[in-house]
């Protein structure tokens, strides 16, 4: 896909991509999130995200929300560990209230106390409402015990206590210390030129004074393998399983991301979901997912089912990993799941929010962005000596911590 990159001089990049739509998405993203945090301040990078909706230097809260809104566009957020993004979705002539928006959010936020003291309480009923979805809360539990003792391991939300003592020090200290500008990307795909994108955000992010990223990420430590139950208020067992993975630049990353397409990524024809769920029916949703990140990548694998089945179903999943090392793929197996792999990744394109997200991150991350038939050139060079090896290392279960939510009693 055609892109053009367009640094300022404070180092922020726009990326430009064309497409001939009367809707465009833009996005703004920071190579900064919850692992940036310390752990007396985990939640705040979540926290900030949450209040750049609340008051400009110009703006109150219903003002920032009906900038976009009155028109029909559609606004919002997410934190992960590495990231925090603000994106929309609008008709075209919006462009320049929408860019001029995400400057207003994200550098004149002005983080009134009693805003703060507000926006506290929704993210104490957000992380009470998280505990409460075991399915999704076994996650962040199972990446605290992988990455014990490092800020990958942390609950981006925090903890009742440490966001209870988020200041706007806080705040105003973590931004200057982590949105730097050469670490910002502010990406568009709609039916404009580039020369329409640079004058815009030329317009409105040129005088952001620079602030330029400085030292690396402190790696995590792999720690031994460990398995953990607990005991929850709960009706159905749930159970997590995995391992720390290749990073974003591991020649591997690509044979992994085939690797779990196959086993159980998107789509009902995964073999574990036709060998677990639909031949022997024993849990409703299993599951494989790898994130890659900058300096690691995770691995793992879900399932929930009645408690008296966990060990049968443990035991059927570990008889499929053992049939995967022992009998390497085909040339024709092989080509049939790099495929169906492709042709997901084509119908992602669709997406296009999603896509020039997704573009931001890489230029972040790679200074570059693939374009299709470099992605699906990686693929097919996947061979069958590199499928071998990476099955034999992340589906050994000796290699698999695990935790698992028990029903009481």
């Amino acid at each position: 896909m055609e892109y053009n990159v367009h640094t300022l001089p404070n180092g922020i990049r726009l990326l430009h991509v064309p497409s001939a739509s009367p809707i465009s998405h833009a996005c703004i993203i920071v190579n900064s999130g919850s692992r940036d945090e310390s752990e007396e301040q985990s939640g705040l990078a979540h926290f900030i995200e949450h209040l750049i909706f609340k008051r400009t230097e110009k703006r109150n809260t219903s003002q920032i929300l009906n900038r976009l809104e009155s028109v029909g566009a559609d606004l919002n957020a997410y934190t992960t560990k590495e990231y925090t993004c603000i994106h929309a979705s609008f008709l075209n002539p919006y462009l320049d209230r929408t860019i001029e928006l995400f400057n207003d959010i994200v550098f004149h936020s002005t983080f009134p106390e009693e805003e703060m003291e507000k926006e506290k309480g929704v993210i104490l009923d957000e992380i009470a409402s998280y505990l409460d979805q075991p399915e999704e809360a076994i996650y962040d539990d199972f990446e605290d015990l992988l990455f014990k003792g490092h800020p990958l391991g942390r609950n981006i939300l925090g903890s009742e206590e440490s966001v209870s003592n988020l200041s706007r020090a806080d705040v105003k200290q973590f931004m200057a210390t982590n949105y730097h500008t050469d670490k910002i990307v502010v990406a568009v795909i709609g039916d404009y030129s580039l020369s329409k994108l640079i004058r815009i955000g030329t317009k409105h992010f040129e005088a952001i004074a620079e602030n330029l990223s400085f030292g690396k990420r402190t790696a995590p430590h792999k720690n031994p393998v460990v398995f953990r139950t607990d005991q929850k208020p709960i009706t159905q067992a749930h159970v997590v399983m995995g391992m720390q993975a290749y990073s974003l630049y591991d020649p591997n990353k690509t044979g992994l991301l085939l690797l779990n397409n196959l086993i159980g990524g998107t789509g009902m024809s995964s073999i574990l979901n036709l060998q677990i769920r639909e031949k022997y029916g024993i849990a409703y949703t299993i599951e494989t997912s790898y994130s890659p990140l900058s300096d690691t990548g995770l691995f793992t694998l879900y399932f929930g089912t009645d408690k008296e089945k966990v060990e049968r179903a443990k035991a059927l999943i570990f008889k499929e990993f053992k049939k995967l090392r022992e009998n390497p793929m085909t040339e024709l197996q092989l080509q049939k799941a790099k495929n169906k792999f492709i042709g997901q990744i084509a119908l992602g394109e669709e997406n296009r929010i999603g896509l020039i997200i997704s573009m931001a991150k890489s230029l972040i991350d790679h200074d570059k962005i693939d374009d299709l038939q470099t992605v699906f050139d990686k693929i097919r060079a996947v061979s069958r000596t590199e499928m071998a090896n990476i099955t034999a290392e992340i589906l050994d279960e000796k290699n698999l911590s695990a935790l698992t939510f028990y029903p009481l009693g």
